[in-house]
């Protein structure tokens, strides 16, 4: 399935806080999106990789994604090394999209930066004929390199290059970002460790961004790319 657009996320659940308003709308504008997380997220506080791959397919389903695919890089440990871009191409090609929304550049997760520096390098790497990658049956596969590369703000402000009107998909993303019930406060208490995105205090500050980033072109929410 060639994709217009495959979001590349460090963490299942990094594309939900950062870009789901832009792929909800970019699946209503008829556009094929998914998303290719880098690792399980398996050193997480909260929840395990389990649980997590569960909360990332229900996400999923609920933002209409046509694919979602895991490379399961080791969590906390992302490099921009060689054996690390040569996991990532064969996702790549085998997609084909002309756009990729990557991590943040930098951000107070450092698998964040790295993952932004592993996704950009390999899309370059991608569009080299003398690069041979095979996909899962086997098969020779073709260079492809992405025309964008474009990376969402995280945890950290970035004054954005653009931005992208989500007021009529927020109340979607919100419920993508719920489907992660063991990382995010739901309405409920729970027993879990307490951690900086867990807390009710953190939602307000994902809509307060959002309503920053849309203030700045003029509507009630918005999502911010470099």
């Amino acid at each position: 399935m060639k994709l217009d657009i495959l979001a590349i996320a460090a963490h299942p659940d990094d594309i939900e806080l950062s870009a789901a308003g832009t792929i909800i709308k970019s699946i209503r504008q008829g556009k094929k999106v998914g998303i290719l997380d880098l690792t399980k997220g398996e050193l997480g506080t909260r929840g395990t990789a389990e649980l997590r791959a569960k909360e990332a397919e229900a996400a999923s389903e609920i933002m209409g994604i046509a694919i979602r695919e895991n490379v399961e890089l080791p969590d906390g440990f992302l490099n921009n090394v060689e054996e690390q871009q040569m996991a990532i191409i064969p996702f790549i090609r085998k997609f084909r999209p002309d756009i990729i929304l990557a991590n943040a550049l930098a951000d107070r997760h450092p698998d964040h930066g790295m993952g932004a520096a592993l996704a950009a390098k390999a899309c370059f790497l991608s569009g080299l004929k003398a690069i041979s990658t095979v996909d899962e049956n086997g098969n020779a596969q073709e260079a492809w390199r992405p025309r964008s590369v474009y990376h969402y703000i995280q945890d950290r402000y970035m004054r954005p290059d653009f931005v992208v009107d989500i007021s009529a998909e927020w109340e979607k993303k919100v419920e993508a970002i719920r489907a992660f019930s063991s990382q995010f406060y739901v309405g409920k208490e729970d027993n879990e460790p307490v951690t900086p995105i867990s807390t009710p205090d953190f939602m307000k500050f994902l809509e307060s961004r959002a309503r920053e980033y849309g203030r700045s072109i003029g509507v009630q929410f918005g999502e911010g790319f470099v």
